[in-house]
C-alpha cells in the first residue's frame, strides 16, 4: 500500500494555507478563505501562490516561492494531522508493506513525518526530489515498489489528485481515489479512472481487501 502525502495521508492544508495568508498579509493583500485555499493545497507552494497572488512573472513567483518555503520549513507541522488512523489500518491489514510517494520535497516530508511520530513506519519514502521524474510520471511509484520488494501489480496507490491516479495506472498498480482530500468543487474523483473511490478514510481497509480479492480471483 502506497500513499500520497498531502491530502491523502496527512491533512497539511492548515499549515500550508497559514503560510499563504502570512505572505498575503506581508504584501498588503487580502487573505484567502481557508475553505477556498484548502482545495489548492495538493498543488504545493506554486499553486497556492497563484491562487493568492494571481498571474505572476516567473521571477516574482520564484521570489515568493522561496519566501513561502522558508516560512513553511519552520512551521511544517503546527496544525497538520493524520487523515488516516494508521494503528487501526495496520491492525486490519497486517500482511501489507507500506510506503509513501509524494511530490513534496524531502526537506519537508521528513520533518513532517518525524513531528507526526510516524517516520519509522514506512519501508519506502519517495519524496519529490529523489528522482528527476515526479508524478504523474510513474517512476517514483516504481521505485517505491522496488524498495518494498514487490511487483508493481501487487501494489495499491492511494491519492487525492488526478496525477496520482494517472501515475498509479501508468505504473500498473491498482489505484484508490481519496475523495476526502483536496478536491476542487468542479472535480469528480469518480471520473479519474481509479479502481475504487473512498469518501471516508475508514473505508480504506475494506477497499484494500476487496482489491486484493479481485486480484486473486
Amino acid at each position: 500500500m502506497l500513499f500520497d502525502l498531502d491530502g491523502t495521508l496527512v491533512d497539511t492544508a492548515p499549515d500550508l494555507v497559514a503560510v499563504l495568508n502570512a505572505l498575503l498579509f506581508e504584501r498588503g493583500r487580502v487573505r484567502v478563505p481557508y475553505a477556498v485555499a484548502r482545495n489548492e493545497a495538493s498543488n504545493g507552494a506554486a499553486g497556492l501562490l497563484r491562487l493568492g497572488f494571481g498571474d505572476l512573472a516567473p521571477s516574482e513567483l520564484e521570489e515568493l516561492r522561496q519566501r513561502f518555503l522558508g516560512i513553511y520549513r519552520r512551521d511544517v507541522c503546527v496544525r497538520s494531522r493524520l487523515f488516516i488512523d494508521l494503528e487501526d489500518l495496520f491492525e486490519q491489514t497486517v500482511e501489507c508493506r507500506w510506503g509513501i510517494v509524494t511530490n513534496k520535497p524531502g526537506a519537508f516530508t521528513e520533518p513532517l513525518l518525524e513531528q507526526l511520530g510516524i517516520a519509522d513506519l514506512w519501508a519506502s519514502i519517495v519524496s519529490g526530489d529523489r528522482l528527476p521524474q515526479r508524478k504523474p510520471d510513474p517512476a517514483p511509484l516504481l521505485l517505491a515498489a522496488r524498495e518494498l520488494g514487490l511487483e508493481a501489480a501487487d501494489c495499491i496507490y492511494v491519492g487525492d489528485a488526478p496525477r496520482d491516479i494517472e501515475a498509479g495506472r501508468a505504473a500498473g498498480m491498482a489505484t484508490v481515489a481519496a475523495a476526502f482530500g483536496y478536491i476542487r468543487p468542479n472535480e469528480n474523483p469518480a471520473a479519474w479512472g481509479a479502481d475504487a473511490v473512498i469518501r471516508q478514510p475508514r473505508q480504506l481497509a475494506a477497499v484494500l481487501r476487496d482489491l486484493r480479492d479481485r486480484r486473486d480471483a
